[in-house]
């Protein structure tokens, strides 16, 4: 009893010490707020001040902990459930006004019969074209609970007069598969921007219908998807790992390890996989790329991941504010720590990307070195790969910038490109609609024209942009695709996009050179 009691003393003597390395210095802030709101020469904005000591308390740990406003909490999850309540368009502002560039099919904005090229000038009889509205602004004026009505004031071409629609806001799908497709006779195709709640169901829809179509052999593009759900990166790995392998752990100094286990029997568990990374695939997108190298289960394409291996967790701090604070890390099944360093400070962090540039690494394989103690191997075929942070793929595939004329960079950034073509659409919908019938068509017969190119520069030039004889004598193949590619986009849907651009992804042009030579196959252990 004695020996019982003495330990319960200890314990509530360690947990009284422990306590004191924190209230003292929450009584040290109490203090320094009751001095301000006391003696301060002027009135004090109490909130304000305890919100950017929070920010500053939290900025010391580490990159991806983070100190959340009630604006910054209610929109947090909103990208990864799926949907939100709204009208249900895609738009982008155009001369200071709203253009819809998609209708999405069985929305509310559908049935009342918005169209794609219509201008919103009107919401709610507040004027926001013309008033140089922020996207957040007018995006805040549309969304709204689920239910709820919005009257909008809509021009379109054709029509003499201001048209109103009344429109009944509901659940609004946001998507996280940009595009699934057949690249060849036994390939499919399928790039996913984000690990979310629907991601599977819009996976597997996908995935089946390119079984269906004939796919032997999967190419999974996962370049620029910067993570989601950590169980949604699990549930994706299941589907090429047998049952009971390891795709993940996480462990921290005080949250104990975690590992989440292949379950049931995977889609495709067989069969040619190449997984696409690139500098910008970050946290499940590294979750799912790492379990299968690890693996041996697909060949990895692209160039180093992002290394965002910090696992945060959100505690509510009774005001609607949030604390996100990393607990764990992400590891590979071979033990490798997806996380890149960041002891250097946040600004260093930040810069990484461009560290990474300046030392070649995004243009030659051989800038890259590893010292022996991040050498790891893969679990079945003993090949070596290395932590460090962030996954390298088995076959790199350096960034070209030589296709990327200055004319089109300044196109694309000054937000020309866009403009044009989505100008180019409205004037010209029905006709092409009319020529070319469904995107398959278009995409196998239009070329853009010596004509359609000088129309765009006539709008750079009144855009201050320069177009000289020399200009117009570079190379402008990537400008002619990517233009064609928006058209497909704003005519029929953004997987469209994706399919005019496929000679330009460099790791699928890589991967399909590998799936089409046996030599290579044969080299990286494929089927």
């Amino acid at each position: 009893m004695k020996k019982t009691l003495l330990i319960f003393g200890l314990l509530l003597l360690w947990t009284s010490l422990q306590a004191q390395d924190y209230i003292a210095p929450m009584r040290k802030i109490q203090t320094a707020v009751f001095a301000l709101n006391s003696f301060y020469v002027d009135s004090v904005n109490n909130e304000k001040i305890i919100d950017e000591a929070m920010h500053s308390i939290v900025k010391t740990l580490d990159p991806h902990s983070d100190y959340m406003s009630k604006e910054e909490v209610s929109e947090m999850s909103e990208p990864l459930q799926g949907g939100f309540d709204g009208i249900g368009i895609s738009f982008n502002m155009m001369n200071d006004t709203l253009f819809i560039v998609e209708v999405i099919t069985g929305g509310p904005s559908e049935k009342v019969g918005l169209l794609a090229g219509d201008r919103i000038l009107k919401v709610d009889d507040e004027i926001i074209a013309g008033v140089k509205m922020s996207n957040k602004e007018v995006m805040k004026r549309l969304k709204g609970p689920k239910g709820t009505l919005v009257r909008v004031g809509v021009k379109r071409r054709g029509e003499a007069e201001l048209l109103e629609f009344r429109i009944t806001r509901d659940k609004i799908p946001l998507y996280s598969l940009d595009a699934a497709f057949m690249v060849d006779k036994r390939t499919g195709y399928i790039r996913l921007s984000r690990f979310s709640a629907t991601t599977m169901k819009e996976y597997k829809e996908a995935f089946e219908e390119l079984r269906q179509q004939g796919m032997e052999q999967l190419i999974l593009d996962l370049q620029s998807n910067g993570g989601g759900y950590m169980n949604t990166a699990v549930e994706l790995a299941d589907e090429f790992l047998p049952k009971g392998r390891s795709v993940v752990y996480t462990e921290g100094l005080n949250s104990p390890r975690y590992q989440a286990d292949a379950t049931e029997q995977g889609s495709f568990e067989q069969g040619n996989l190449i997984v696409l990374i690139d500098e910008y695939s970050a946290s499940s997108s590294e979750i799912v790329a790492g379990a299968v190298q690890d693996w041996d289960r697909a060949l990895i394409v692209g160039r180093r991941s992002f290394g965002k291996g910090l696992v945060q967790r959100i505690f509510p701090l009774g005001d609607g504010t949030a604390l996100k604070l990393t607990v764990s890390r992400y590891y590979t099944p071979s033990g490798r720590c997806i996380q890149k360093p960041y002891e250097d400070g946040v600004e260093a962090y930040g810069r990484d990307m461009i560290e990474r540039y300046n030392r070649g690494e995004m243009s030659s394989a051989d800038s890259i070195h590893f010292p022996d103690s991040l050498r790891y191997s893969t679990l079945l075929k003993k090949r070596t790969v290395y932590g460090g942070g962030g996954i390298m793929p088995d076959v790199f595939v350096p960034i070209d910038t030589t296709r990327y004329t200055d004319l089109h960079r300044e196109l694309v950034n000054k937000g020309i490109l866009n403009r044009f073509t989505l100008t180019y659409v409205d004037d010209n919908r029905q006709a092409l609609l009319e020529k070319y019938g469904n995107s398959q068509q278009f995409i196998k017969q239009f070329e853009l024209s010596d004509e359609i190119l000088e129309e765009m520069f006539r709008m750079a030039q009144a855009d201050s942009v320069k177009i000289t004889e020399e200009r117009r004598k570079e190379d402008l193949s990537v400008l002619r695709m990517q233009c064609k590619a928006y058209i497909a986009r704003d005519l029929w849907k953004s997987a469209d996009y994706y399919k005019v651009m496929a000679p330009l992804n460099e790791s699928l042009q890589e991967a399909l050179r590998i799936l089409g030579d046996k030599k290579l196959k044969a080299r990286y252990g494929l089927l």
